[in-house]
C-alpha cells in the first residue's frame, strides 16, 4: 500500500532534530523523498544514516539566502521537483526584558524565524511556480505568536510576522495553486524547548497545558502531514493550534515565574540546537 506522500519530494527546514526531525521520519515513512536542510552538520549526518538514500542531507544557515536557494536546488538535482518544503528551522532567540535586549540578538532572531521562512517561501514558490502543478509551503509559526504572554518578546513578535507572512503567501500563490500555511505548536517536548532536561520542563508547563500530555515533536509531524498531502487540497492560508487547548485555557506562560521567562537580571540569545552556543549576560547595575 502506497503512502500519502508517495512520489513527493521535501524540503525539511530544522530537519535534524525536534519537530523536524520527526517530520522527515514520517514523510519518508510515507513514501517521500526528503532534503534535510539544517545547521547542525553532525546532527543531520545520524539522519541521513538513519534514513538512507529517501534523504539528503544540506548544511544550511536559513537566514543566508544562498543556502535556502542550494536547498531547493538539491531537491530538483536529487529527486527531479520539489512539491513541499516546510520552514521549520528555529531557535528560542532573544530573551530578557524588552529594554535590555540586545538589538543584534533581535535581528538574529528575525533572521532565522521570519527571514527564514521568506526565504523558504520564496524559492520553493519559484520551482513550484516553474513546474507548473503547485505544491505545498508549510511555515512553523506558534501560539506564541497569537498574543502577548506565550513567549518572549522577540520570538512572539517573529512567529507574529510568520502568521501574516502565510496568510499573504497564500492569497499570492493561490492562482498557481501553491497552499501556503502555518502549524502553531503549544509546548512541545524537544530540544529546543526542554534544554536537556525534559522531566524539569515537563513539570513547570504541564499545569498550562489542559490535555493530560505534553505535545510530541510526532504530533507536528502528523499536522505537517495533513498540509503536505492532497488531502488539504482546499487549504490555505489557515494556521493550525497543536496546542494540546493551551490557547483555549489562556497560556500564561512569561508571567513571572512561567517556564519562559528569562531569570531575572539576565539577558541573552537561546540559538537553539543549531550547534551554536546560548549567549547569556548580566543585565548592567542600573540599567
Amino acid at each position: 500500500m502506497s503512502g500519502r506522500l508517495e512520489g513527493k519530494v521535501a524540503v525539511v527546514t530544522g530537519g535534524a532534530s525536534g519537530m523536524g526531525l520527526a517530520t522527515v521520519r514520517r514523510f519518508v515513512a510515507e513514501g517521500a523523498q526528503v532534503v534535510v536542510a539544517d545547521l547542525n552538520e553532525a546532527n543531520g549526518a545520524a539522519v541521513v544514516d538513519e534514513l538512507g538514500t529517501s534523504v539528503r542531507l544540506e548544511v544550511v544557515d536559513v537566514a543566508v539566502e544562498a543556502d535556502v536557494a542550494r536547498a531547493v536546488g538539491a531537491a530538483v538535482d536529487s529527486y527531479g521537483q520539489l512539491d513541499v518544503i516546510f520552514n521549520n528551522a528555529g531557535v528560542g532567540g532573544a530573551f530578557g526584558a524588552l529594554t535590555d535586549l540586545h538589538v543584534d540578538d533581535w535581528d538574529y532572531t528575525f533572521g532565522v524565524l521570519v527571514r527564514g521562512v521568506f526565504l523558504g517561501v520564496k524559492h520553493a514558490s519559484r520551482q513550484m511556480i516553474a513546474q507548473g502543478w503547485g505544491g505545498s509551503i508549510i511555515n512553523t509559526a506558534s501560539v506564541a505568536g497569537l498574543s502577548g504572554g506565550a513567549g518572549p518578546v522577540c520570538y512572539s513578535a517573529a512567529k507574529a510576522a510568520v502568521q501574516n507572512l502565510t496568510r499573504g503567501a497564500a492569497v499570492e500563490l493561490a492562482a498557481h495553486r501553491i497552499r501556503v500555511n502555518t502549524i502553531n505548536p503549544g509546548v512541545i517536548l524537544t530540544p529546543l524547548m526542554h534544554r536537556g532536561r525534559p522531566e524539569e520542563a515537563s513539570a513547570a508547563v504541564a499545569p498550562l497545558v489542559p490535555w493530560p500530555e505534553l505535545g510530541r515533536p510526532e504530533h507536528i509531524a502528523g499536522a505537517a502531514l495533513f498540509y503536505a498531502s492532497d488531502d488539504s487540497e482546499h487549504v490555505t492560508g489557515d494556521g493550525m493550534l497543536v496546542d494540546g487547548g493551551l490557547v483555549a485555557a489562556g497560556p500564561g506562560l512569561t508571567m513571572p515565574g512561567g517556564p519562559t521567562m528569562a531569570p531575572p537580571g539576565f539577558v541573552g540569545v537561546n540559538r537553539g540546537t543549531t550547534g551554536q552556543g546560548a549567549s547569556i549576560r548580566e543585565r548592567p547595575p542600573g540599567a
